[in-house]
């Protein structure tokens, strides 16, 4: 602890972000980095807790606290505060293979669980990681490492999203010969098309890439595992699969109307709004200018679909959450050091109402009905209020419309960002998959091995829809048994 007094002496404060009129002009990333300095400072507030929360990653009342990663803040944070940038990447990297992702897109349940913050605001953790693994790219520390032994084992990596990257990096370092498949034209997966770039700039991702390459991985894009190479055909090339396709079933809207035209899932918009950004000349994108958004979900999702359509010159966007608004404090329920489930005005809502002058989300609603013209084109839809109510003898909630509630909304474009349903059919019947009832891959619990041999599943396709550091975790973990496996 370098300064035992610093969370007494310093107040919390973090990054500049560009003004949400200003940022909206164009798809970059919007944050301004603060000086060295104040960033030592900012570190100083650290207090080496005896007990670290932050790095625990545990389960509390339900809900995970802490890095799922295990990242030794404390250290790290100790290090940024002596100016030793450089022995400070080299303990981030020991958990975490991709910095530059989760301290731009993490929503940081290290901060939720600072000891600072059960009685103050807590240190700023993330910004302190990215300010680190920047530090490593700008002074040339993150140069490729080819590892100097090659054990002759092959491993294939179904998916590049963050578990398949990290699966991948860490079986290379071990000297296995590793290939990725990516059905998509570039590596990434969820980082690259399910992120939009002023989230996460998509050059970031191409460094990352870039480096594991000159390492050794392999890289072959725009093959559909399952499609245009069979499990067999995987089986028979590489001593072991990882499969790391993501939960990449989305949750559809059965409601009538549904077939409209200009309703579409928030994966498909956010994918070709990414894809024009990165490439102007691609045509195929999904345009909000001019037009009526809705947004149907209040996750993470929605709120980049609330921001990328304001970027492109919506008239209006409107989101609908069924659940209830969160308290703006914490409830007496939810202590220190669970997950706090208060009010959240993320980056595109701040945006929406800077624009057209309220928020943009409505609570406990649905859509109903979705009504369309004699073109068969979305132009309204019929949206309920819902009433949570609790069940005396389960204890649960329930759910309800409102009687009567019913309300009409002028829309031009529905995008649906209601979450996701696990696996893809056709990825877990080419390989024989046995799946749980939630649809995900099954393995033992706490383990990744499936009931195919030689085959592992690890990510959301197996944990279910999560954050990226879970991701990342778990494709530690996989890489971890899929080496033991290999090599005893």
């Amino acid at each position: 602890m370098g300064k035992p007094t610093g969370f007494l002496e310093y107040e919390r404060r973090g990054n500049t972000e560009m003004a949400p009129l200003e940022r909206i002009q164009n798809f970059n990333e919007f944050h301004v980095p603060m000086g060295e300095e104040e960033r030592r400072c900012q570190a100083a507030r650290c207090m080496d807790c005896g007990v670290p929360f932050c790095q625990s990653g545990m389960m509390i009342g339900g809900m995970a606290s802490g890095c799922p990663l295990n990242n030794m803040c404390p250290e790290w944070n100790d290090l940024i505060y002596l100016g030793n940038y450089a022995e400070a990447l080299g303990r981030l990297l020991k958990t975490n293979n991709f910095p530059e992702f989760t301290s731009r897109v993490c929503p940081a349940p290290c901060e939720a669980a600072c000891t600072c913050g059960l009685n103050d605001t807590p240190v700023t953790i993330k910004e302190n990681e990215n300010a680190i693994i920047e530090y490593g790219y700008a002074n040339d520390l993150m140069a490729a490492k080819p590892p100097k032994v090659r054990t002759g084992k092959k491993v294939a990596v179904v998916g590049s999203g963050p578990s398949g990257l990290a699966a991948a990096d860490q079986l290379n370092k071990r000297g296995h010969n590793v290939t990725v498949f990516e059905r998509s034209d570039r590596p990434g997966g969820l980082l690259m098309y399910g992120i939009p770039n002023m989230k996460l700039e998509k050059a970031v991702i191409e460094g990352r890439v870039k480096i594991m390459e000159e390492e050794g991985v392999e890289f072959r894009t725009g093959v559909n595992v399952g499609v245009d190479v069979k499990a067999e055909e995987l089986l028979k090339d590489y001593d072991r699969v990882i499969l790391t396709c993501g939960s990449s079933k989305p949750r559809d809207i059965k409601a009538p109307g549904r077939e409209a035209e200009g309703i579409y899932f928030a994966v498909d918009y956010l994918m070709r709004v990414t894809k024009h950004v990165m490439d102007p000349a691609y045509k195929d994108v999904i345009d909000a200018k001019g037009k009526n958004v809705l947004v149907i979900g209040g996750g993470d999702t929605g709120n980049d679909c609330v921001g990328s359509s304001i970027r492109q010159g919506a008239k209006s966007v409107v989101q609908l959450e069924m659940m209830p608004k969160p308290p703006e404090e914490r409830a007496d329920n939810n202590p220190w050091p669970e997950w706090p489930k208060v009010l959240k005005t993320d980056y595109g809502q701040q945006e929406a109402i800077a624009v057209f002058g309220s928020d943009p989300r409505i609570y406990e609603t649905t859509v109903k009905e979705f009504i369309k013209d004699e073109k068969g084109c979305v132009t309204k839809v019929k949206a309920v209020k819902l009433a949570w109510t609790r069940d005396e003898k389960t204890g649960r909630m329930n759910m309800g419309e409102v009687p009567g509630s019913e309300y009409v909304l002028d829309v031009d474009l529905v995008l649906i960002a209601a979450g996701f349903l696990g696996t893809q059919e056709y990825i877990a019947e080419d390989f024989g998959l046995k799946l749980t009832d939630r649809n995900n891959v099954y393995t033992r619990p706490g383990q990744y091995k499936t009931n195919v041999e030689h085959v592992f599943a690890a990510g959301d396709m197996h944990r279910g829809q999560s954050l990226v550091v879970w991701a990342i975790r778990e494709g530690r973990e996989v890489a971890r048994d899929v080496d033991e496996d290999l090599m005893g």
